[in-house]
């Protein structure tokens, strides 16, 4: 009678285990080689600083010591340990896997690792960036090991302030910053170390909270118990001790409450300094030194530890933990992972099919089809982006008027001060295309069209007044003039070099959205840098030339405002200058009624006049430049046309000494003559950026880029595409490819024969 089968043994679950390990340990491999991976095998991540017994934790761990031990930066690259449990191995059978990405395991002793990892840490120590976040992946097979994968990080720095320590300080934030990013992985178990007898005082808590605000990831440790334990005078320190509340650890950690563990000291070897002759033995001295904390532990208690308890002391009672706490991760993430590798191998095969596609598109013919597709696609997204788009994201392409003005340069004067970038419209938006370009122009309509004439000095009009050709007597109206354009050149001139810049900062910013486009559909040439490179350099070449022509046109206009002044261009009308300078008379007869004295202390022998009647006709000519406009006297009566005139005569013609009147009404027309400047000057500047700088880029550039290109390709086909270069490249990440699929093949049906057993172990 044939016996009936048998159900899964525990020998085949044991191997359906060992095998769970393998595939996952190539799996973080696998990841580690590839940008593009969706998924990261579970791992634990020890993060703790320099003195928290991090090495050595790592080394009770493993069964065996293979890393340096002490003070100082030991570890400058993240080093993932796949530890494997193998009875058969007497000793550590250690390898590392190649870097080359391959997924190869070169089988190395512990002291050729020992001394990678110091060479790697020599030469990261020489460069800029001290730290690097790649890690060193080591396979460890032993009969002490357990099934773990653990990350050992550089450990946390806790610099001394001042500016002595300040490399120090560098050192302390390039290695937080790896630590932090490797804690973003979500399927890391972090394992963070404490070194206090008091859990108020959260050192690498601190930085671990930073990412796992709950702890709900995270296993707290308690290091060098052996330390703490008689530091503690009564029973009650050693209950809050090993039982915090909830409240003090702010969070909910895996577990429920920390571990607590000793790691007797001292080296393994045969020297003089050793403690230990063999790894077997410091396993011993481990197992040992957890007898020993629990007896003291009790001793202080006055009472033996309870089951709970005793499951968080010593090196046994965490790896059995972490062993377990992984295995169930593992098993969990089984039916996740093949969909996962499934889609991975799908955009591989469509990565090898585009390879292939473009290997036998590297004919002259058919690059030449090629890069006339590419100017047209370039030209047709350009467009777009100038009409107005959100095709590209704007946190990454789009600029603050704050980034634009660090990029592109700011709107300053001569006073040398900025406008405040909150005043302008969209100020905080991140822009690009069409919408910076019309807030830029804006920025610059704002910015100019608030400017005043600047301020005139006494001695800038009388330097302004010399001497005609024919005559030494003063001219007010060409003071004014001179004045006016000298200030307006001075004023306007910056401006107008610092909106070519910005705009053409705005305009060659496009190429690289146009780039992300094309890339983001699948029509970017990959590989044919020199060609991309001409591309760009033509057309960044346009629009350096366009806006230097614009700006040079630009220039002439201003030029030629500052150079001769036309009345009615300057001041629109004769009605509008007749309206002002009759409000500039009526407040020069109040000022006159009111205070008849004022300009007595300006008085000057006329030509024509005697000593006698000197007081009372220069008491009037101050004020009579305004009555001679208006057509009144101070009495209200018609004057003459021959008083009119000697009154404007003696006043503007024949008096150097520059009297209050004549101050204001020269400045008067001054500010005039500015502003009408001004306004021509924004006008014309913003209607001929757009005639002679945004509309070539539209209807001149497509003639010139086709010119451009063309001309290439009769001359020069060959080295622009670089076909023997492109073509190597492409065959080696043809190469590259393959092989990738394959071990995501094999992965796979790793993974799938996982999971069918696991869904018929039993329960």
């Amino acid at each position: 009678m044939a016996l009936e089968a048998e159900g899964p043994t525990v020998a085949d679950a044991a191997s359906s285990h060992h095998h769970l390990y393998e595939a996952y340990n190539e799996l973080h491999t696998l990841s580690q080689h590839l940008s593009s991976t969706p998924f990261s095998s579970p791992a634990i991540l020890v993060v703790g600083h320099q003195t928290d017994g991090k090495s050595a934790l790592i080394e009770a761990l493993m069964g065996f010591q293979f890393n340096h031990v002490g003070g100082g930066t030991k570890t400058r690259r993240p080093v993932t340990l796949h530890m494997k449990y193998n009875e058969e191995c007497v000793g550590p059978v250690c390898g590392i896997v190649d870097e080359e990405g391959n997924g190869v395991v070169k089988e190395k002793s512990l002291e050729e690792i020992q001394a990678y990892i110091q060479s790697e840490n020599l030469r990261l120590e020489n460069e800029a960036c001290q730290f690097s976040p790649k890690e060193i992946i080591i396979r460890v097979e032993y009969k002490y090991c357990p099934n773990l994968t653990i990350i050992d990080t550089p450990g946390l720095i806790a610099a001394a302030p001042g500016r002595k320590n300040s490399s120090l300080q560098g050192q302390a934030r390039g290695v937080e910053s790896l630590v932090r990013a490797k804690m973003q992985h979500k399927e890391f178990i972090i394992l963070c170390l404490e070194d206090c007898s008091d859990w108020s005082n959260a050192t690498t808590r601190k930085v671990v909270m930073q990412v796992d605000p709950e702890l709900s990831r995270t296993i707290i440790v308690s290091t060098k118990l052996d330390t703490k334990i008689p530091q503690f005078s009564c029973a009650s320190d050693v209950e809050v001790f090993l039982s915090p509340a909830e409240s003090t650890l702010d969070g909910f950690i895996l577990g429920g409450s920390p571990f607590f563990t000793s790691v007797p000291s001292g080296r393994v070897g045969s020297g003089h300094g050793s403690v230990f002759r063999s790894n077997a033995e410091f396993e011993q001295a481990v197992s040992l030194r957890e007898v020993e904390d629990i007896g003291s532990l009790e001793k202080k208690l006055c009472r033996p530890l309870s089951d709970k308890e005793r499951s968080r002391i010593g090196i046994s009672s965490l790896r059995h933990f972490l062993e377990e706490l992984l295995r169930k991760r593992y098993m969990d993430n089984v039916p996740l992972i093949v969909p996962l590798l499934e889609r991975e191998h799908r955009n591989g095969v469509k990565r090898l099919n585009e390879i292939i596609q473009e290997l036998s598109t590297l004919d002259e013919s058919k690059l030449k089809v090629k890069g006339r597709n590419f100017q047209d696609l370039f030209l047709t997204k350009l467009s777009l982006l100038l009409k107005g788009s959100v095709v590209a994201p704007p946190d990454k392409f789009g600029e603050t008027l704050q980034d634009e003005r660090a990029n592109g340069g700011a709107f300053v004067g001569l006073d040398c001060l900025q406008f405040p970038h909150k005043l302008i419209p969209n100020a905080a938006m991140r822009l690009y295309g069409g919408a910076q370009y019309h807030r830029a122009m804006a920025e610059f309509r704002f910015v100019v069209g608030g400017i005043k004439c600047p301020q005139i000095s006494r001695e800038e009009i009388v330097n302004a007044c010399g001497v005609e050709d024919i005559h030494d007597g003063t001219n007010y109206s060409r003071t004014a003039c001179v004045l006016a354009v000298a200030k307006a050149r001075d004023t306007f001139e910056p401006f107008l070099n610092q909106l070519g810049f910005r705009l053409l900062h705005i305009l060659k910013r496009l190429v690289p959205i146009c780039i992300y486009l094309l890339q983001k559909e699948g029509e970017y040439l990959s590989g044919h840098e020199v060609f991309l490179g001409r591309f760009t350099s033509a057309f960044n070449n346009f629009a350096e030339s366009t806006e230097r022509g614009c700006r040079e046109k630009c220039m002439e206009d201003l030029v030629s405002t500052t150079r001769y002044v036309s009345w009615s261009l300057h001041n629109k009308n004769r009605a509008g200058l007749r309206h002002f300078l009759d409000s500039f008379g009526a407040s020069e007869q109040a000022i006159a009624n009111s205070s008849p004295s004022y300009s007595g202390s300006y008085q000057e022998p006329a030509l024509a006049s005697n000593a006698n009647d000197k007081q009372d006709n220069k008491a009037k000519s101050d004020t009579k430049l305004g009555h001679v406009i208006s057509g009144t006297d101070s009495g209200g009566s018609p004057q003459t046309t021959e008083t009119r005139l000697a009154d404007l005569l003696d006043s503007t013609l024949w008096n150097r000494r520059l009297a209050p009147s004549s101050e204001r009404i020269v400045y008067a027309l001054v500010q005039h003559i500015f502003h009408g400047i001004k306004e021509y000057f924004l006008a014309s500047a913003e209607l001929k950026f757009n005639c002679f700088l945004l509309m070539p880029i539209v209807d001149k550039l497509p003639a010139l880029l086709r010119e451009d290109l063309e001309c290439a390709f009769e001359n020069d086909l060959d080295r622009i595409f670089n076909v023997s270069r492109v073509r190597s490249s492409l065959g080696q990440q043809k190469r590259d490819t393959e092989i990738e699929l394959k071990r995501i093949q094999r992965l796979k049906e790793k993974f799938r024969q996982i999971h069918e057993q696991l869904c018929h172990e039993p329960n």
